[in-house]
């Protein structure tokens, strides 16, 4: 899990000392959860920022008529919580579930207001990350409301390419919005467009 956070820092340019690295890590705590398990359920508060080192999990809601919502997947590289529960401490709405067996590293709040403090340029980082994510989900709500559901599809490829093969569909189709039915014919259409 270390080389992979490691790797990951480096490529998004993110240059510590090894001091602020193992600082980082003493900070973060290992977990390991297996397929269908849940690191966060509906009416608990969010207490981790999860990073997936292995595996896939998703953020969902269920909606007063028992239908799933897919916020958001989060493959390996990809940070992952309920921002608004783990920011000001009230229960979320949302699950957190692996879909794979997966590895996670996780920082609670006070570890990372530590972090932050011994190491001001992660907070620089953090702050850049959680603008791009509310920028992409702004966007998403856009595409949602405007775009045709192939245009939403194409983008799910563009921002998951790897889960498109690892994801059932019907949770493909509820992160677009749309019918298992529906993703299908899209899916058929944009094979037959590529030949």
């Amino acid at each position: 899990m270390k080389e992979v956070f490691k790797k990951y820092l480096e490529e998004k340019n993110l240059h510590l000392t090894d001091e602020q690295f193992d600082f980082w890590m003493s900070l973060l705590v290992e977990r390991k959860l297996k397929r269908n398990e849940f690191l966060l359920q509906a009416g608990e508060v969010c207490r981790h920022f999860a990073f997936v080192t292995k595996g896939c999990l998703r953020l969902y809601y269920i909606d007063d008529k028992s239908k799933e919502h897919i916020v958001q997947f989060a493959p390996e590289n990809w940070w992952i919580s309920d921002m608004d529960s783990f920011t000001n401490g009230i229960p979320s709405n949302y699950f957190i579930e692996a879909l794979e067996a997966s590895e996670v590293l996780l920082i609670d709040q006070q570890s990372l207001t530590k972090l932050y403090n011994k190491v001001p340029v992660v907070a620089i980082f953090f702050q850049s990350l959680l603008q791009n994510r509310q920028s992409a989900t702004q966007k998403r709500i856009i595409s949602s409301m405007s775009e045709p559901a192939e245009e939403q599809y194409l983008a799910f490829l563009k921002t998951y390419p790897s889960l498109a093969v690892r994801v059932p569909q019907h949770m493909i189709a509820s992160y677009l919005g749309i019918t298992p039915e529906s993703l299908s014919r899209i899916r058929k259409q944009v094979v037959q467009k590529k030949h």
